[in-house]
């Protein structure tokens, strides 16, 4: 069975972080089913470069060391606001170092995302209490990231898509993108690319 992180409460995320509390989760934008011509490669690098994921105790090791958490102290990220529900995302794990632009208050550089490095893992939790990795998810400030940048960002040929503030998870605005690359979804509005797997859910 795979170890799981201790939960924090809000508060300690913010003493964590020096930060409100971290959670992710994408804008309900229609997105093709699967990558664009020319990001089936960038899959398939992104495959190889998470495979060894699979292992929590790696994906700890390797810097995806903090588990997050939504304003009401949710860690494992379902649908609440459809009905019906769209299924959920999972488990988010953080690899800080990987947004400088939200863990350090003095980052003055040009943020990036490469398929290779997601920033963050997404894991659905089994009957049996053990973590599947079924998910990769990429995101960026942005406002750090339109300060450089003269679009949102984009990875697999898909654009980005943007969570306004205020939001539910207590964070400025930012882009972001999921790429289940490891557990089929059959959501019709996204596949690949959608927010929600209706294939996961929250305990």
């Amino acid at each position: 069975m795979l170890e799981r992180s201790p939960r924090l409460p809000r508060r300690g995320w913010s003493l964590l972080l020096g930060l409100p509390v971290l959670a992710v989760a994408l804008a309900l934008t229609v997105l093709p089913a699967a990558a664009a011509p020319g990001g089936q490669a960038t899959v398939a690098a992104a495959r190889n470069a998470t495979a060894r994921f699979h292992d929590l105790s790696a994906a700890k090791a390797a810097g995806y060391v903090i588990e997050v958490a939504d304003t009401a102290g949710l860690t494992c990220i379902a649908d609440l606001a459809d009905v019906p529900s769209q299924g959920a995302m999972g488990i988010h794990y953080l690899d800080p170092s990987l947004i400088p632009e939200l863990t350090d208050p003095t980052f003055s550089g040009t943020p990036s995302v490469a398929a290779t490095t997601p920033e963050l893992l997404v894991y659905a939790p089994g009957a049996n209490g053990q973590l599947r990795l079924v998910a990769l998810e990429y995101l960026t400030l942005k406002a750090q990231w339109d300060a450089t940048h003269a679009g949102p960002p984009e990875l697999f040929g898909q654009m980005f898509m943007t969570t306004p503030a205020p939001n539910r998870f207590g964070l400025p605005a930012f882009y972001s993108l999921h790429a289940w690359i490891w557990d089929p979804n059959p959501n019709p509005d996204g596949g690949m690319f959608s927010m929600w797997n209706p294939r996961v859910t929250c305990p």
